[in-house]
């Protein structure tokens, strides 16, 4: 089952989809945002059946101190309106500090400063996804 991971901000989407197994997650591409959900929510299904997306976790952006804030509030919202309008399992994830870290790995993969702004977004997507499958896999893991 195919999961797709979102990284949503006010200008740019970042999208990663995890493998068929949903063991890892990979960056596939920024959205570039149209400033309208209807807009990002048709990107985004044309995305789901592409890679055949069974499910979808969208980054929640909480305060360091646990709190929710007006982003949080936005996530919430589009999370959803993705969930009723694509009919698929929408789950939300903690993201904090995400992109920071996605801007230290490229930073240490010496990246230019312009081919970061590029991926950022992706690999915070990545990284929101993969921390999303690691916990998943180890649920399920113990479970056996």
């Amino acid at each position: 089952m195919r999961i797709m991971g979102l990284d949503l901000g006010d200008k740019r989407i970042g999208v990663a989809v995890s493998d068929p197994m949903g063991w890892t997650a990979q960056g596939v591409e920024v959205i570039v945002s149209k400033g309208s959900s209807k807009a990002d929510i048709e990107k985004i299904r044309e995305m789901v059946q592409k890679y055949e997306v069974e499910q979808i976790v969208v980054g929640l952006p909480i305060n360091m101190d646990g709190s929710y804030g007006q982003r949080a509030e936005k996530t919430r919202i589009m999370a959803n309106r993705l969930a009723g309008t694509l009919h698929l399992p929408v789950e939300l994830w903690d993201e904090r500090l995400s992109t920071v870290q996605a801007e230290k790995l490229l930073i240490e993969a010496d990246l230019s400063r312009s081919k970061r702004r590029r991926v950022v977004d992706k690999m915070a997507a990545a990284l929101i996804l993969q921390g999303y499958l690691d916990s998943r896999n180890k649920k399920l893991s113990s479970e056996n």
